[in-house]
């Protein structure tokens, strides 16, 4: 089993679990042109899992449909995403390509957002999260639709999951992601060393994901809204001690909401 990660856009990747014989599992298609070209050299879409419902993650779903009539689309329950075959909720499992993937409701960035993680024991694809906008390496989506309270429950739920976990995020922000998090936490050596390592993979246009839980947790200032260097950031823009975590994750939220490398 492969996973790989199709470019599409200006910096979404459409992830892939492939098996040795082509049998595919497509996550978030918003473009169907890169699919289908990987399709020309080998790839055989068997299913697709949707995100959410945001343009750049179901747009290619109708040229998919129409060029594999019998593809399964397994979406949240969602007006707004058409073309599923089949909804998820929280807890639900989903089988394809010979891998098991367990349904995470995370809402925040929208209210029916959900991930998947990949649940096959012992097989190659085990320990694969797919979180769409929810967690970024170093960061996390905006909130559109949702709470900081919903927001930090759900990044709080991917967070608890295995440390070697790879995240599988839908966007290459972490260059982005990494100079607000370095202006938040300028001490952590762990974030120095993976601002690092992003600059040399950008420099040569090389991905910095998969990322891992275990990396995030120990750089990404948005699952460490109990440290007290983080608190004492948001303490700083709010001017007064953060009430409790959900206030210190709102407060960094805002400020990266409008913050200027």
């Amino acid at each position: 089993m492969r996973l790989i990660a199709l470019p599409a856009f200006d910096d979404n990747y459409i992830w892939a679990l492939v098996a040795d014989d082509g049998a595919a599992v497509v996550v978030d298609p918003g473009d169907a042109a890169p699919v289908l070209a990987a399709a020309d050299e080998g790839l055989r879409p068997v299913a697709v899992l949707v995100t959410h419902h945001h343009g750049d993650h179901i747009a290619g779903l109708p040229a998919l449909r129409a060029r594999w009539p019998g593809i399964a689309i397994h979406a949240p329950h969602d007006e707004r995403i058409a073309h599923a075959t089949g909804r998820v909720a929280d807890g639900d499992r989903v089988e394809a390509a010979g891998l098991a993937f367990e349904t995470l409701a995370v809402p925040g960035h929208t209210r029916s957002h959900v991930a998947y993680v990949c649940a096959t024991p012992g097989d190659a694809g085990a320990g694969v999260a797919f979180c769409g906008d929810t967690l970024f390496s170093l960061g996390c989506g905006r909130l559109f639709e949702g709470t900081p309270a919903q927001m930090l429950a759900s990044l709080d739920r991917l967070a608890a999951l295995p440390g070697d976990t790879r995240v599988c995020c839908a966007h290459e922000y972490t260059a982005a992601n990494a100079a607000f998090a370095r202006t938040v936490d300028p001490g952590n050596a762990a974030l120095q060393a993976r601002a690092d390592a992003v600059r040399a993979l950008r420099a040569v246009g090389a991905s910095t994901l998969p990322s891992t839980i275990a990396l995030e947790r120990a750089t990404n200032p948005f699952l460490r809204c109990d440290d007290p260097a983080v608190r004492e950031a948001a303490a700083a823009r709010l001017g007064r001690a953060p009430a409790d975590r959900v206030e210190t994750f709102a407060a960094l939220r805002g400020w990266k909401d409008g913050f200027r490398a």
